[in-house]
């Protein structure tokens, strides 16, 4: 993939249009340096040469990296839309995202290393949101580092925008709704969150979808800060967990984890410029089907 800018001001070093025009983070600049990465009207140049008003730059993302620390695997990847820089997916319920000890070989990202492999893409693996094991729905993997470093940068400005579909126990009082409770990581544990004080700004907004049998909701979730489980934390301390969470509910013998579902993602498209939006359209009939 080549990244493509034409210079509009007068003045400007090579280097100071990576960092500010285009926000290239200096370990990415670094790399791109050493990889011969970066042309003037398709002459190779020094980041210190100075660009003129209408030069052309070229950034050479092509360049391969080691990914040998992620074993591939033969997998079928459910892929809802694909470019040069990412592709998103449909990961299923029960696989993890990244490898463990006790998924060595059998997450997302081994599936995706395979495919990287058998289109001849030398890249690292990386996921840009991050699922739960049990949490279903769109994931983006990024094809280079440019890529993630643009949609990781929409996320803390906000522009990144995940909506959730999610199935909670009993009825909510309020169909519509904004939980504002700041989350932390609960002392003596390197997964579990919890509402704290002192922990980071955290803001959900609901609206209920359907309701079941007196028993169950379905309810859509929209995330202002995106916090290590918060919408399972979030629903848990309002008295409605989500179904299935055996973390911050009750365990279940009718299913294996959290009925949840990263059901739709917006961004701007790192190349393009231009607003983009992916959606599972069938998130809850397949959370009632599960249900009834």
């Amino acid at each position: 993939m080549f990244l493509y800018y034409t210079v509009n001001k007068k003045n400007l070093t090579i280097d100071y249009i990576l960092k500010n025009e285009l926000n290239i983070s200096s370990r990415l600049r670094l790399k791109l340096i050493n990889n011969n990465s970066i042309y003037l009207n398709d002459v190779l140049v020094d980041t210190r040469k100075i660009a003129s008003i209408g030069d052309k730059l070229k950034i050479d993302l092509i360049y391969k990296e080691d990914n040998s620390n992620i074993v591939p695997a033969k997998m079928k990847l459910d892929i809802i839309y694909e470019d040069e820089g990412f592709m998103i997916l449909n990961k299923p319920s029960g696989i993890p995202t990244h490898p463990s000890m006790l998924h060595f070989k059998n997450s997302l990202s081994n599936g995706v290393k395979y495919y990287f492999d058998s289109i001849n893409l030398g890249k690292k693996i990386r996921p840009v949101n991050r699922l739960d094991l049990h949490t279903s729905g769109l994931i983006i993997f990024a094809k280079n580092e440019y890529i993630q470093e643009c949609l990781i940068h929409q996320m803390k400005t906000n522009e990144f925008k995940k909506e959730y579909t999610a199935a909670v126990n009993g009825i909510l009082d309020k169909k519509t709704g904004i939980i504002n409770k700041p989350i932390a990581r609960k002392q003596e544990s390197i997964i579990e969150r919890c509402i704290d004080k002192n922990g980071k700004p955290s803001i959900t907004y609901y609206e209920v979808l359907e309701e079941l049998n007196n028993k169950y909701s379905i309810v859509k979730c929209t995330l202002k800060t995106g916090r290590t489980h918060q919408i399972r934390v979030h629903f848990a301390s309002i008295g409605h967990s989500l179904v299935g969470d055996s973390l911050y509910g009750e365990k279940s013998s009718d299913y294996s984890g959290q009925l949840l579902i990263c059901s739709k993602l917006s961004f701007i498209h790192p190349i393009t410029k231009k607003a983009v939006s992916f959606s599972l359209d069938n998130s809850k009939d397949n959370l009632l089907k599960i249900l009834k």
